[in-house]
């Protein structure tokens, strides 16, 4: 697949997106990265990106032109996506969704906020990564192309890989995990991972699944208990 990466910051992305998973992902040629810099798509000396707000208020607001812009240019043939606090929450589902895609366009906002404009005209959904305010769309751009690429056949060894992980199956949390050496400073490896059983085993891991979903997640587990009733 492809993801455009359209920000004023076009060096944010290469190290964290060049190594681990995402960087393997892309020597195998499972991932395409196209960063856009929004500045090349401005008119002024000053490469402009920002003005005041109509209205008054602290803070600037980016442009809508360099966006429009920057997309025509790319004509992208996917979702594309603005990220913005006042979007939907961004969930696993969201990026099962979207590693299903051919291409997918990520928009960084920056200061005080976007124009209008770009969500209503330009973007197809806006995303969020939860209830609270970062520095600018980039480092929420970063999860969920990285939340993407991991989902791609091949990014990981196996599919086994995958399903073990939280919000993976039925949308719990995932269970506790343990390697050698079974006792270290007086803490101990639960016996049933020990066991050899791998019935008991499978039972272990779902209750505690469910156990840590209830305590820490109890919307997840709300929302699960009524999928089961379902």
């Amino acid at each position: 697949m492809r993801i455009n990466l359209v920000t004023i910051f076009p060096g944010y992305f290469e190290t964290p997106l060049g190594t681990s998973i995402p960087g393997r992902a892309r020597a195998a040629g499972l991932v395409e990265l196209t960063v856009v810099d929004l500045r090349e798509y401005t008119h002024d000396r000053h490469r402009t990106v920002d003005d005041y707000a109509f209205g008054g208020g602290a803070g600037m607001v980016m442009k809508p032109e360099p966006f429009f812009e920057a997309v025509e240019a790319l004509a992208p043939g996917g979702p594309v996506i603005l990220l913005s606090a006042r979007g939907k929450r961004f969930r696993h589902e969201d990026a099962v969704r979207l590693s299903l895609e051919p291409e997918i366009t990520l928009l960084c906002g920056h200061y005080k906020d976007v124009d209008q404009r770009v969500a209503d005209g330009l973007a197809t959904e806006e995303l969020s990564l939860g209830d609270f305010v970062l520095s600018g769309g980039e480092p929420a751009a970063l999860v969920v192309a990285d939340a993407v690429i991991r989902l791609l056949p091949g990014a990981l060894g196996t599919h086994e890989a995958a399903a073990g992980d939280s919000f993976y199956d039925e949308g719990l949390l995932s269970p506790p995990s343990y390697t050698r050496p079974a006792e270290y400073r007086g803490m101990v490896v639960p016996e049933a991972l020990l066991s050899g059983d791998h019935a008991r085993i499978a039972r272990w891991r779902r209750e505690e699944a469910e156990r840590l979903t209830r305590e820490r997640r109890p919307e997840l587990w709300e929302a699960e208990e009524g999928h089961g009733e379902g």
